[in-house]
């Protein structure tokens, strides 16, 4: 029997996850799949259920889906609860559903090989207050940041978003809009900054003025398609370190796969297998 994985989601354009994952079941010797499910939300609740199957190993979580089956699941692990989001699912031999989230996993450790140091003690700046930047905030936190501003168009998630992970980690955490002066500040002693947006993928622009970083920082965009977008162009015409996420979507689906298989060590599998598609500049976010 084939077993299978599928990633649950709406659109779902983008092949990276499936192009790992199956390289990886293949050098593994696992008789695996990962498939892509593009789903409507009347269908998830049923899809969810199918997939407490012996057929199945587990589920990959995306956009706009990764609170919605939270509530799906029968345990959340204690990680994922704190986020408040689930981006994976594994299938226990009961049949269990336990949902659990590798985002965090996955960005700390993509941002600490871009910067060449732990976040212990770092001054972070993060551009966002959606999805993605609840897991980047509780990662740093959780890591041991000194401080963690939150900018965003509007002040409200922002505000939101500092005061669900207020009691993590020892370092401070605050919000403020995109265009408060106090955000200009705090981009001048970061160690960090993080675009946690679709802008540069889906829209256009920049979300933080590279221009007020210190020399030693470390620009870190998540998006990975397109490969450089313009703010990774600007940080690295100023010579400061920069990275896009495809580090991070590496370690988590690395992450995941050891949940679901048990088997650890695929992250270099998965780093050639993406490549391609990585490079590819035809590939669209």
């Amino acid at each position: 029997m084939t077993r299978r994985v599928g990633l649950i989601g709406k659109p779902l354009r983008r092949r990276h996850s499936q192009v790992m994952h199956d390289a990886a079941f293949d050098a593994a010797g696992i008789d695996a799949r990962y498939v892509l499910l593009e789903l409507d939300p009347d269908e998830v609740e049923a899809s969810v259920a199918a997939a407490r199957g012996e057929e199945w190993l587990g589920l990959g979580v995306t956009a706009p889906y990764k609170r919605m089956i939270a509530g799906l699941c029968d345990e959340i692990a204690p990680e994922a609860a704190a986020i408040g989001a689930v981006n994976n699912v594994a299938r226990t031999t009961e049949g269990r559903l336990v949902g659990f989230n590798t985002d965090a996993l996955g960005f700390r450790a993509g941002v600490e090989f871009a910067m060449e140091r732990t976040l212990t003690d770092a001054s972070v700046v993060v551009a966002g207050a959606g999805g993605a930047a609840h897991a980047v905030v509780f990662a740093c936190l959780d890591a041991g940041a000194s401080r963690v501003t939150i900018g965003n168009r509007t002040l409200e998630s922002a505000a939101a978003l500092a005061a669900r992970f207020a009691d993590v980690g020892p370092g401070a955490v605050s919000a403020v809009t995109l265009d408060d002066p106090v955000f200009g500040a705090a981009l001048r002693t970061a160690d960090l900054a993080v675009n946690a947006t679709t802008v540069g993928m889906v829209d256009q622009g920049m979300t933080i003025d590279v221009a007020g970083l210190p020399a030693s920082a470390t620009v870190f965009d998540l998006v990975y398609v397109p490969p450089e977008t313009a703010l990774l162009r600007a940080a690295r015409e100023r010579g400061l370190r920069a990275a896009n996420g495809s580090e991070m979507l590496i370690a988590q689906a690395a992450a995941a796969f050891e949940r679901w298989t048990g088997l650890a060590g695929m992250a270099d599998v998965m780093r050639a297998a993406v490549a391609p598609l990585l490079a590819d500049p035809n590939v669209r976010a």
